[in-house]
């Protein structure tokens, strides 16, 4: 996923997020079917930031083994260049 398409997706449920705290506040405590349909929205939102996390968390982990990987190489190619010099 691109950038830009990360930021706008959550962005979207930034707003979701208020949109259900807006609707929380509104809600009476005797509502029973408003607070169970909210409850219902809070879970369905609830489960789309854990997707979030986990494919964020996916991302980080695959830039830290090519950072990882990178820096190997690198010492590599510093260790060969040294052999040359004669050092």
């Amino acid at each position: 996923m691109t950038v830009r398409a990360r930021n706008e997706k959550s962005r979207q449920l930034q707003l979701r997020l208020k949109r259900l705290q807006a609707r929380a506040s509104t809600v009476g405590a005797d509502d029973r079917a408003q607070l169970c349909a909210l409850l219902d929205d809070i879970q369905t939102l609830r489960d789309l930031l854990m997707r979030e996390c986990a494919q964020l968390d996916e991302e980080i982990n695959r830039a830290m083994f090519r950072a990882t990987a990178i820096t190997a190489y690198g010492r590599g190619v510093q260790a060969v260049r040294a052999m040359r010099r004669g050092h």
